[in-house]
């Protein structure tokens, strides 16, 4: 044991440690102006991206007592989410109320003045769902579930009446944003948050995609090609735009985005294909603040258009006798 470490101690003494010539070489560079500064948005940005940050915690956190609440339900045989759309609707939320109050089960004369007329539920299939087994452990909990919920909700409205002040100058770039397929009002100021107005920081929309960590990275080392996913960066933008292009692939009056994503997803896979629509979606947002023009559609009904023509075309005598040869058969 005792030799392992001075072979130990011996390898870190030998010169392969290289962090003061690395520290001398970065002062050299930064000497003559070759290391560039970090990206620093004016104040009201900063703070409007502090709120918006905060207020995606409390939203996460939010999301978990969801999990935590639901989870005690199903512990409990309450499987009232089988019944109604959303277990935290006005229905539902009175109904499990009124049991956490009676730590007991409830009878069909205390839910019916409870359910709402849009139900589609009947008064007897709600009380069969929740005819569980609560215990006291379960019922504490869920109450400090519930009341931590309340609570979140309260702050996040907060949050949000903290944001508007702040908007203010900058409501044109926020229409802009909203032009895009897949962004709505919250992802719109969360962006703008994190991006800054001024797109003259970055050299190009590539930049910024790489800036977000929606670039692959290009790490070779000795002719070989190693790791080229995408780096880390964007911590709180990339999720985002992420969960913005999922909704524009779904965006009906912008087919193009879907298309895209279908190609990429057969040679790439969803993931990589995902990746790709969020970095088209920034690429976008670059291109509008810079110009201040709102999202063209024109633009990509032409490209969906030619992507359908490109479909129908017929296959000419020289294509299908390629395609025939490289299917294995010999064409003479």
């Amino acid at each position: 044991m005792l030799l392992l470490l001075t072979l130990n101690m011996l390898r870190l003494f030998n010169g392969k440690k290289t962090d003061t010539k690395d520290s001398v070489w970065i002062t050299d560079i930064f000497k003559h102006g070759l290391v560039e500064g970090s990206f620093m948005p004016p104040l009201d940005i900063r703070q409007l991206r502090d709120l918006m940050r905060y207020r995606m915690k409390l939203v996460n956190c939010k999301s978990s007592e969801k999990n935590r609440f639901q989870n005690s339900l199903t512990v409990s045989n309450i499987m009232i989410s089988n019944i109604v759309t959303d277990t935290f609707g006005k229905t539902s939320k009175s109904i499990l109320e009124l049991i956490l109050s009676k730590e007991d089960n409830v009878t069909l004369e205390e839910i019916t003045p409870l359910l709402r007329k849009n139900l589609k539920s009947t008064p007897e299939q709600i009380l069969e769902s929740v005819q569980g087994n609560l215990t006291h452990e379960q019922n504490s909990k869920m109450k400090v579930c519930l009341n931590h919920y309340d609570t979140l909700l309260e702050c996040i409205d907060q949050i949000e009446e903290a944001v508007l002040p702040l908007l203010l100058p900058y409501q044109n770039q926020i229409n802009l944003i909203l032009t895009v397929p897949g962004i709505k009002d919250i992802s719109a100021i969360t962006i703008l948050s994190e991006i800054g107005s001024d797109m003259s920081v970055f050299k190009d929309a590539e930049h910024l995609c790489s800036w977000a960590g929606l670039t692959p990275q290009c790490n070779e080392s000795a002719g070989k090609k190693k790791s080229v996913h995408i780096s880390r960066a964007g911590v709180y933008i990339k999720p985002l735009l992420v969960q913005c292009a999922n909704n524009a692939i779904r965006d009906k009056n912008s087919p193009y985005f879907k298309l895209r994503y279908d190609a990429i997803k057969k040679r790439r896979g969803h993931k990589r294909a995902i990746i790709a629509i969020a970095r088209m979606l920034l690429t976008c947002i670059y291109q509008m603040l810079s110009k201040n023009e709102p999202f063209n559609h024109e633009i990509y009904e032409q490209l969906a258009e030619q992507h359908f023509k490109s479909k129908d075309k017929k296959l000419n005598i020289n294509n299908a006798i390629k395609f025939l040869e490289s299917q294995g058969y010999k064409v003479s």
